[in-house]
């Protein structure tokens, strides 16, 4: 078996001031750059096939952005687009890029990311070189806790919409008296993929988290979150600061769809300045990598390969009756900035009102090595990455959700009829309700054909 080439690439994604950043019921503008945001490529190759994975620094990415970086990538690279990961961190302070409740993209950002993306897989195939890979897993469950909770009668206010029909309540009280029992479970386990040149180098490391993001970042501020931090601090341990060609720390979303870092049991505590907790969670995580790191086998002859296929699901639209309640408290809202949930739910009651009945979504599986990653375009639930991991002919298996395209939460039929924030209609929740069975289904029969 030929020997495997590799190569790493950062494409620097930061904007310019003053464009809109999005993961909040409120449009913020961009005022200051923390840190700066960059797509990081990876690139493998196995002497028969090229594959190219790309982590941005971004809350969500839609599938008409993707779609046109990966054809600009074959353009300039013939490189098959279905050979081509592209996802999200879901840091929720960089630019917008998908219209969500009040936020809405910049046209010249998206562009302007299109181009970097391509740059950076670019960059990464000119780095080829020969390289070996290691793999593996660690637990860290400390960081990881789930923000869907069951909670006494009386205690979940009603939806949005006006319906008092909710089970469960996202990130409730802390501490409260009227919490019963977390809605779901946790995935505690980082998996690692390690990339090192035949010298011993550290060339790249993708690691895989179900860890939604941190979010203590300043007012005004763009930043990358603990993903970010997690790779300047996995650097520092593994010694590889200013290489020549820099090593790229990636960490991808897992399955975090109804996960945070919150512990709910506990009453909220004063945390500090901001991005205290960032740096704390990251140094933890990055300190488990490290440690599983120094354990690992690399090896320089394996094979990668992708596989991917397109569904048409079903969304879920307002009916008239819905859409004229809408209307209404639109108009008696008699302000630019809604404030009110009721109102940026109707807002996105009207926006929904003309969609199309379905949308489709790529689902797409790559092996490496010993290892299966699903890539799902959605907020993917930690229930869907579990099963996926159980079933899967690959070992280690994981998700990187928000991959190749933004299709909103994918709640299981189950949480579904539990109601709550992560299933309440909107332009960030709208599959069908037999979404994630199909998803997971097509998820787990193209890791099945890789194996």
């Amino acid at each position: 078996m030929p020997t495997l080439t590799a190569g790493a690439a950062l494409s620097n994604t930061s904007p310019a001031l003053g464009v809109s950043l999005n993961g909040g019921f409120q449009d913020r503008t961009a005022e200051y750059i923390h840190d700066e945001l960059h797509a990081r490529c990876l690139v493998l190759d196995d002497g028969e096939k090229r594959i190219a994975l790309v982590v941005c620094d971004a809350c969500m990415i839609p599938t008409d952005l993707c779609e046109a970086a990966k054809h600009l990538t074959h353009e300039q690279t013939d490189l098959p687009i279905d050979r081509v990961l592209i996802s999200a961190t879901h840091t929720h302070s960089a630019p917008t890029l998908a219209g969500v409740f009040q936020s809405e993209p910049s046209e010249e950002y998206r562009d302007f990311l299109v181009l970097r993306i391509a740059d950076g897989i670019r960059r990464a195939i000119h780095n080829l070189e020969p390289a070996k890979v290691a793999w593996g897993t660690i637990d860290e469950p400390g960081q990881v806790h789930n923000r869907r909770w069951r909670m006494k009668a009386g205690a979940i206010p009603a939806d949005p919409f006006g319906a008092v029909t909710d089970s469960v309540r996202m990130n409730p009280p802390g501490g409260s008296a009227d919490l019963l029992e977390p809605a779901g479970p946790t995935d505690p386990q980082i998996g690692v993929l390690a990339v090192n040149t035949l010298a011993g180098r550290p060339l790249a490391l993708l690691a895989n988290y179900s860890l939604h993001y941190v979010g203590d970042v300043g007012p005004g501020h763009v930043s990358a979150d603990y993903f970010a931090a997690f790779a300047d601090r996995l650097q520092q341990l593994l010694g590889a600061d200013r290489l020549d060609p820099p090593f790229v720390g990636i960490m991808s979303n897992g399955t975090s769809g109804n996960i945070n870092n919150i512990n709910f049991r506990e009453a909220a505590a004063g945390g500090g300045p901001p991005y205290t907790k960032i740096r704390g969670v990251a140094g933890i995580v990055a300190g488990r990598v490290h440690e599983l790191y120094r354990q690992l086998e690399f090896r320089d002859a394996i094979r990668v390969d992708t596989r991917e296929t397109r569904l048409t699901l079903g969304r879920r639209l307002p009916t008239p009756a819905e859409v004229d309640r809408a209307r209404f408290v639109l108009a008696q809202a008699r302000q630019p900035v809604l404030t009110t949930a009721e109102q940026v739910y109707a807002r996105e009651t009207v926006l929904m009102e003309k969609l199309p009945a379905t949308e489709e979504v790529i689902v797409q599986a790559l092996r490496i090595g010993d290892v299966g990653i699903a890539a799902i375009p959605c907020e993917t639930f930690v229930e869907t990455g579990l099963a996926l991991k159980a079933e899967s002919p690959l070992q280690p298996t994981f998700t990187i959700s928000l991959a190749n395209g933004y299709a909103g939460y994918l709640p299981t039929p189950e949480h579904h009829r539990l109601g709550g924030y992560e299933t309440w209609r909107a332009r960030s929740s709208f599959l069908a309700v037999d979404a994630e069975p199909q998803i997971r289904a097509a998820a787990l029969g193209l890791l099945k054909s890789l194996a």
